[in-house]
């Protein structure tokens, strides 16, 4: 991966040369010595640089690294976890990881099968002599070196005698390698636990499925818990052995030592020429219903009854006190067919994972970003999804299309109009039929006034259609159904969207002292205008789209927020509480329902006055606190209906799933979190994938959709796209 401008020159000595990878937690690089001698850099992501614990874990992981010295193991060389930011430097291995390498290639055979399964074992060995647990044993934390595996990565490993990290009641692993003790009892885990994690792990190298894969941690949880492993397409006598490893009872599972000579015979060498024992049974035809490569769900005991318990997993998860931070909790690797995407919308045409920057080079138009005082690095962005593309803006931002399917930027708009000494903003309204709405306002040189003016741009090709002059005064243009709305004062003037032909002019009763925001409920524009008085008030005009008319709907006094429809009537939101900081600390008392034909209104009181950056999404109202806490209420009783706490910071607005099923939401450093909008149980949380984080409260992260897939802005500019039936896919980099 190439370098970027913000990464460092060199650090302790090492000459930064290249990126290898980055994660929720840090950023790796390929450092080279005065000698030559090439080192692996892990550096810590700054948002956490100045968290203690954090810290505390980060020496706890060089401790544990520096006690360990084998063959199988990648070795500290230097590291200082004093600095701003703290890093460590160990060896180099050239390879891939094995959740990559299975994934272009598929399950391991015959001499790389054994060369894997006996040096991990050896590893853990080394691991365990050296009086260390490593606690997150899974297929991206393995490296396939030329003369055998490297086991990496000991973020999260504690030596047997030292608890001091570990909480009660909280787990911390990848669920799908994680053992029953690191679900019940995190204080208990032990050597043990590497063993079953090492089960798990050869049973999906083997096969390229886990053994207790499911849609969700929870289901992952309860499967680990409660049921067998899912072997049954590895053959014996392999199998056998590794069914030993995944017993749910500790004292069950076999030490190192036996394990080693059992997978020697389970494994024979093999002869020369030879693939060798291909440890894989012929998988049943899949019934209807079923996972390709799964056994048809007759041929697992409780199946039928597991679907049942639905409604408890909510239960399950209390029952579990698990906390699952930082770490991916999906189905753990990407590369999977559209048949085998759990059921999740498919993916736009020749989508792959993408990684890009707002402010990075387009192909066509102003190929470099405008460089301009008004440009401001971290403040608000306007962007819009519509037509596969997503199109951005904002102060000092030139009008940009970045492709959905591939993060290329398209074009780069020209600047319109001429901008001025003081900046240049720009706003994305949407798209129609081929055509982007955008305005576009420059400071001029005479002072604080502007020149604002509508542009239409071919939204394929970037290059100017028509335009309007705007007023600066009575609120923002907009864009509802097919009509461009611009206002002036208490005028409002409707354009045909595509063409920019004049439709009508019409007047608010509102006045000119009232700004108006306009909303598009069901195609029928809707003007919402307050008086920033006291009381706060607010008025909404519904507007004929034919010919202007309008029709006044009154909502009650107070500070009221407008957050869409629910059956055909009017849903605000009723502030108790402004957030001082920013509006993820806003709380919310009531929510009411305003008939708009005859204005009569509904109140419900909102339990446990929500805080957070409300929205109304799969028919939920869904609340997002600062502090990563996700709530929903019905809008048509108030009732909270699940409340989850996730690990993100000051995440943005939530967004509901294109089939209604599920809720996301991302934090400003680009994690991602997925919550099932039925239950609130967390389905996974990605990788943080934000080049900084900048931006408080005012500047959030948003998650477009693009048919199946998302697509994620950061407020630094950072924009990539997920899966969501597999979000742990390596972005390919802009």
């Amino acid at each position: 991966m190439p370098l970027h401008k913000d990464d460092p020159k060199a650090l302790g000595g090492y000459r930064i040369v290249d990126r290898i990878g980055s994660g929720g937690m840090g950023v790796v690089y390929l450092g080279r010595s005065r000698s030559g001698r090439e080192v692996a850099v892990k550096v810590v992501h700054a948002q956490y640089a100045q968290d203690e614990v954090f810290r505390a874990r980060f020496r706890q992981e060089i401790e544990a690294v520096r006690r360990v010295s084998g063959a199988f193991t990648a070795p500290v060389v230097d590291a200082d976890p004093e600095a701003a930011r703290p890093w460590m430097a160990t060896q180099y291995v050239p390879g891939a990881a094995l959740s990559a390498r299975i994934r272009e290639a598929g399950p391991l055979r015959g001499t790389e099968l054994r060369r894997l399964t006996l040096g991990l074992v050896e590893a853990l060995r080394d691991i365990h002599r050296a009086g260390v647990v490593h606690r997150d044993l899974k297929p991206s934390n393995v490296l396939m070196a030329e003369d055998g595996p490297r086991v990496i990565d000991f973020g999260i490993s504690r030596a047997t005698e030292n608890q001091t990290l570990t909480e009660t009641g909280h787990a911390i692993g990848t669920p799908p390698f994680m053992s029953p003790e690191q679900f019940n009892d995190a204080r208990s885990v032990g050597p043990a636990s590497d063993v079953f994690s090492l089960g798990a792990l050869l049973v999906f190298a083997a096969t390229g499925r886990g053994p207790f894969d499911a849609d969700s941690p929870y289901l992952t949880a309860w499967r680990v818990l409660h049921e067998e492993p899912a072997v049954d397409a590895v053959a014996e006598p392999l199998r056998a052995v590794l069914s030993r490893c995944l017993a749910k009872d500790t004292a069950d599972r076999p030490g190192l030592d036996e394990l080693a000579e059992d997978l020697a015979r389970a494994l024979p060498e093999p002869a020369a020429g030879d693939l060798g024992t291909v440890p894989l049974r012929q998988p049943p035809r899949p019934v209807a219903g079923e996972e390709p490569g799964r056994p048809a769900a007759a041929s697992r005991p409780g199946r039928r009854s597991r679907l049942r318990r639905w409604p408890v997993l909510a239960g399950v998860a209390g029952l579990l006190a698990v906390t699952l931070t930082g770490f991916l909790l999906s189905a753990p690797f990407g590369g999977a067919s559209e048949s085998d995407r759990n059921g999740w919308a498919a993916l736009p045409d020749g989508w792959e994972p993408w990684r890009t920057s707002v402010f990075g080079s387009a192909a066509s138009g102003m190929t470099k970003p405008l460089s301009h005082p008004g440009a401001s690095f971290g403040s608000p962005l306007s962007c819009e999804m519509g037509q596969g593309a997503l199109y951005c803006g904002g102060d000092g931002v030139l009008p940009v299309r970045i492709d959905g399917a591939t993060g290329r930027l398209d074009w780069r708009a020209d600047i319109l109009p001429s901008v001025g000494e003081k900046g240049y903003t720009s706003r994305v309204l949407g798209v129609r039929d081929g055509v982007l709405l955008v305005t576009q306002s420059a400071l001029t040189s005479a002072g604080d006034d502007t020149t604002a003016v509508v542009v239409a741009l071919d939204s394929v090709t970037g290059k100017r259609l028509w335009s309007h002059p705007m007023s600066t005064t009575g609120g923002n243009a907009a864009l509802v159904g097919d009509l461009l709305m611009t206002p002036d004062g208490n005028r409002v003037t409707a354009h045909d969207a595509v063409t920019g032909s004049r439709s009508w002019t019409a007047t608010l009763p509102a006045g000119p002292s009232y700004g108006c925001e306009f909303h598009d409920v069901g195609s029928v524009p809707y003007a919402g205008c307050t008086d920033a008085g006291t009381p706060t008030r607010t008025v909404f005009y519904a507007i004929n789209p034919a010919d202007g008319s309008t029709r006044k709907v009154s909502v009650p006094d107070g500070d009221s927020v407008y957050v869409g429809a629910v059956g055909g009537d009017l849903a605000f939101l009723m502030q108790v509480e402004r957030g001082a900081r920013n509006a993820q600390e806003s709380a919310y008392g009531e929510v009411l329902l305003i008939d708009p034909d005859t204005g009569a209104v509904r109140r419900n009181t909102l339990p446990g006055v929500p805080r957070g950056m409300p929205a109304l999404v799969g028919g939920v109202l869904c609340f997002a606190s600062s502090r990563g806490q996700l709530a929903a209420h019905s809008p048509e009783t108030g009732e909270q209906l699940w409340q989850t706490s996730t690990t993100l910071q000051e995440p943005g607005t939530p967004v509901a799933e294109g089939k209604g099923r599920a809720v996301f939401a991302a934090s400003a450093s680009g994690r991602v979190a997925a919550l099932d909008i039925g239950t609130g149980g967390l389905l996974w949380e990605s990788a943080a994938q934000a080049e900084e984080v900048v931006g408080v409260g005012y500047s959030t992260a948003r998650v477009f959709l693009d048919e199946g897939a998302l697509v994620v802005l950061t407020p630094d500019g950072t924009v990539f796209t997920l899966d969501p039936g597999h979000p742990d896919r390596e972005p390919l980099s802009g």
